[in-house]
This record gives C-alpha cells, sequence and structure tokens, in this order.
C-alpha cells in the first residue's frame, strides 16, 4: 500500500476537514494520522494528513482529484510520496559536531534523506564525507570572491535536485538574494545566546558571565540574520562547577539534537510557515518509528 501526506494552509472556515476525508473515503484511502491547527490571530487553517491508499490510487490521480476543492477552499495544498526521501545538501566550516551527528543519523537510518553532497569553505571534513561515499565540495569564500562562490552553490543545488539545504554550522552569512531564492528550503542551527553574546567564543561570554542554560535554536534562514521562523529549540541546565569547556560541549551536543530534530520535522511535512511564526506538528505516538525507517 501507498503512503501519502496531504498539507493544507488555508482561510479557516466550515467543511475542510469534512471535504477532506469524504476525498480521500471516495478514492479508497485511510488516514492513519492527522493533525490540524487554526490560528485564531490570524484566521488561518492548517493541517497534516498521512493516509495510505488500500485501492492502489496514484499520486498524479490524487493530485489531479484534489483540485476542486483546494480551489473551493483557497488551498494551498500539496500531496506528497510518503516515502519519498527529501534529497539534502549540507554546509559546514569548521566545527564537525553537527556534521558527524548526521552523518551518523542517515548512516543508521534514523534520518530518512539522500545527502546529495556536503560543501564547506575549508578541507577540515573532505576525508569524513569522502569516507561515507558522499561527494565533498570546497567552495571558498571571500569577500571578493562571495557572489561567485554562491553562484557555484546554487549550481550545485539544481545540478544535485537539492530540496534542502542544511547549515551545519557553516560560517559564512548568505546574500539576501540566496535566502529569498531558497526561502524555506535552508535550516540553520546557532547557540541560543544571541543577541547578549555575539562575534567570537560565545561560550567563554556566557560562561565568564555565568549562565545557567545553554540553549540552541534551528531556524529557517531569511535575509534578516539569525532571525527566520524558528522550527526547534532546546536548554541544558548548567551549574556553577561546569568550566568554560562544558559549556562548549554541552552546547555542542543541544546543538546537534536540535538539528536533527528540525531536518526530521521538515523532511516529513510536518512544518508549516506562518509569516515570521512556524506550526509545528509532532510526531503521533507511536509514529516515530516509521518516520524513522521513511
Amino acid at each position: 500500500m501507498m503512503k501519502y501526506v496531504l498539507t493544507v494552509t488555508c482561510k479557516s472556515t466550515r467543511g475542510i476537514v469534512a471535504a477532506i476525508a469524504n476525498y480521500l473515503a471516495d478514492q479508497g484511502c485511510n488516514i492513519i494520522d492527522s493533525s490540524q491547527f487554526d490560528d485564531l490571530s490570524t484566521g488561518k487553517f492548517f493541517t497534516r494528513v498521512s493516509f495510505i491508499s488500500e485501492e492502489g490510487v496514484t499520486l498524479p490521480v490524487l493530485k489531479e482529484g484534489f483540485k476542486p476543492i483546494a480551489g473551493k477552499f483557497g488551498m494551498d495544498a500539496e500531496i506528497h510520496d510518503g516515502e519519498h526521501r527529501m534529497k539534502v545538501l549540507l554546509m559546514v566550516s569548521r566545527f564537525g559536531h553537527c556534521l558527524n551527528d548526521l552523518l551518523y543519523r542517515w548512516k543508521i537510518g534514523a534520518l530518512p534523506i539522500d545527502i546529495v553532497g556536503v560543501v564547506s569553505n575549508h578541507f577540515d571534513y573532505q576525508k569524513v564525507v569522502v569516507n561515507h561515499d558522499i561527494p565533498f565540495h570546497h567552495i571558498k569564500v571571500t569577500k571578493e570572491n562571495k557572489p561567485q562562490a554562491e553562484a557555484q552553490i546554487l549550481d550545485l543545488v539544481e545540478q544535485t535536485g537539492t530540496e534542502l539545504v542544511v547549515l551545519a554550522r557553516y560560517m559564512q552569512v548568505l546574500s539576501d538574494a540566496m535566502c529569498k531564492k531558497m526561502s524555506g528550503k535552508i535550516i540553520n542551527i546557532h547557540h541560543s545566546f544571541l543577541p547578549s553574546f555575539k562575534g567570537a567564543n560565545p561560550y567563554k561570554q556566557a560562561y565568564e558571565r555565568g549562565v545557567k542554560l545553554i540553549g540552541a535554536t534551528a531556524h529557517y534562514v531569511t535575509a534578516d540574520l539569525d532571525e527566520g521562523p524558528i522550527i526547534e529549540q532546546d536548554t541544558a541546565r548548567i551549574t556553577h562547577a561546569q568550566s568554560a569547556d562544558d559549556y562548549v560541549s554541552i552546547g555542542r551536543d543541544v546543538e546537534s539534537q536540535v538539528l536533527a530534530r528540525a531536518i526530521h520535522a521538515h523532511i516529513h511535512r510536518r512544518v508549516f510557515l506562518n509569516g515570521n511564526r512556524t506550526i509545528v506538528f509532532p510526531a503521533s505516538p507511536g509514529s516515530y518509528a516509521s518516520e524513522r525507517m521513511g
């Protein structure tokens, strides 16, 4: 049986859920998971429906048949192949904790994606990447060649069919043009000390100020640096007995976990943009294992 995922964003009104359920039933489909949210402040409705076809209906037929319903309710609607593995391009500079974590999760099947390549402005992780049989692309970035470097990256995105770019501690600011072109398709991770501790070694700054919580934020990249819609966050408590090196180590663990969870939510179509915010539907009880294995 084929598994599909329907995502819908539209103006909130009566009859949406019934129309979706009736359509799927008429097509011989069975809903196995459904989440929905009405944003009362904006009047928008969001839903994600996971379902299986018990009569072998194909994706093109489902999409074509749903068009009248989408038109009636003014929906921004998409139906996806639930078995599709999203093509992901990873980007990294000189901190490799997030990259190594993602490679491990990918290798054991915990993150069902196709990594089409790794881009870096340094050679530090070339061997690690190549040892995983993943293409490594060194694209040097300077003030003088930044437009050309970004053009190379965008060419690579097009050539590989990249659907998501992940900045796994890629320490270069992307241009406004690239952010707009890839809107909703680039995820970044950083510590949550901003804006208090900027610049070099924020963990040392936090240690010197006696910070008691270390956090990390994963968000979509926009032209506003580190201010894109937030997908996932987490924190870890710190005590006075821990050193500056402990802060760094704990911070890296939190960053790795938060980034992986954000990617997991995105690739399973559980994240919806809602202005400057996101709607993130949780994986339903018992569904994480099936999502993990794709």
